[in-house]
């Protein structure tokens, strides 16, 4: 993996994979080390979320079966549509004879399944006998994938390699960081048009129409791209429901709205939520939200290089448990390069009896929703580790926005 695809000179610097080759073939080092630690001799990626962090690879093709095949030495092979090939030359650094495309027949047809041509492939590979390990949790890797691909590859033996990628990513390089960054600088802004947009007797879509407009068009320095999950806008008894999305309803005074949207740059996310209250807020919701800003700083505070993912999560409980406030589900999820439909890292969680132990360059989105019988409220953070400690990704203030 010394260079690039050839002519890349020729490419136009937005279809070129944003980080060197050196990065690349370090994500690559780090996963056959996985790969070894787990007993694997070949491993098929499907997450386009991983096969994009090993090679560059970004395209909306991930709708059809597509899969990165990683042995044990030289660039990895891509297998996917034939008609695909040609964005996988202009968007990593894999060669041609390592961008293989299946044919057209075995795309939604039952009788030429893409996972015997993947089979046959792999045979002439001589990997027939292989330990063979499979993303086993990933949403585009299907059951009938599974059963066909094993099916024929009798003599191989398979391993769950849910995770492996994903955990290899969860510390980010200072390029992947910088991302991140312009993500948040482009979900601060996101999130300014989001509350600016919402009044009273304005239809919810005409604001979510302003959202996806703040999104894409990012900053004069840079664009940004499309989010892995829409933008979530929950309103009056919606807030007591999560990842309620939006209608043509219109806002109205003496309601409450959740906005959970996302920056997006080179598909590194960076999440953000807030509450809106059109009018004067109810004092259940303004104590509940003085709760959350404080849990959200005691949680900031624990977020130390050392400290364990569970360690955040029982500072927030320890602080919010004085306001009487319980939270059931996690409060937060490492967040970085993704795809639909989710745009955390599935690696970790900060939530009791997670011991991943924090490091710097790592990133998560605390994300403390709680949602009661008829209201609901979001005040999140993203946040990146530093060397000493948390430092917040977005600066848009951590408050209960109240609009008179």
């Amino acid at each position: 993996m010394d260079s690039f695809a050839a002519d890349t000179d020729l490419v136009d610097a937005a279809y070129k994979p944003p980080f060197p080759a050196a990065e690349y073939n370090g994500r690559l080092a780090a996963t056959r080390r996985a790969m070894v630690g787990h007993g694997i001799d070949i491993l098929l990626v499907t997450d386009p979320a991983n096969i994009n962090y090993l090679t560059g690879y970004d395209a909306w093709s991930f709708y059809v079966h597509q899969l990165l095949l990683v042995e044990m030495d030289g660039d990895p092979h891509w297998i996917g549509r034939a008609s695909d090939t040609k964005g996988v030359g202009l968007t990593t650094y894999l060669p041609n004879d390592r961008v293989i495309g299946y044919p057209e027949e075995c795309i939604e047809s039952i009788d030429r399944h893409t996972m015997r041509f993947v089979a046959e492939f792999l045979q002439s590979r001589g990997h027939g006998r292989a330990r063979i390990g499979v993303e086993m949790e990933a949403y585009y890797y299907t059951a009938r994938c599974h059963q066909i691909l094993m099916a024929s590859l009798q003599n191989a033996k398979e391993i769950d390699a849910t995770g492996l990628v994903n955990r290899a990513r969860i510390v980010k390089s200072a390029g992947e960081i910088e991302l991140l960054r312009e993500a948040a600088v482009i979900a601060d802004r996101a999130m300014e048009t989001a509350i600016e947009n919402i009044e009273p007797g304005r239809r919810q879509n005409d604001a979510v129409a302003e959202i996806y407009r703040s999104q894409v068009r990012g900053t004069s320095e840079f664009g940004g791209d499309y989010t892995a999950i829409v933008p979530m806008l929950p309103t009056g008894i919606g807030t007591s429901a999560p990842h309620l999305t939006w209608s043509d309803r219109r806002f109205r005074k003496g309601e409450a709205t959740i906005i959970e949207i996302a920056g997006c740059r080179r598909r590194y996310h960076c999440p953000l939520a807030r509450t809106v209250f059109l009018g004067t807020p109810p004092p259940k919701l303004l104590d509940t939200a003085q709760a959350v800003i404080e849990g959200v700083t005691a949680s900031l505070e624990a977020a130390v290089p050392g400290a364990l993912a569970e360690d955040v999560e029982a500072a927030w409980r320890r602080s919010v448990g004085r306001w009487g406030v319980v939270k059931e589900s996690r409060l937060g999820y490492s967040i970085g390069i993704n795809y639909p439909p989710d745009w955390g890292e599935h690696s970790a969680s900060l939530r009791p009896g997670d011991k991943t132990v924090l490091a710097p360059g790592m990133a998560f989105h605390l994300m403390p929703g709680l949602w009661y019988e008829d209201w609901g409220i979001e005040i999140s953070q993203p946040f990146l580790v530093g060397e000493r400690g948390a430092e917040p990704l977005t600066s848009y203030p951590r408050q209960l926005v109240k609009k008179d």
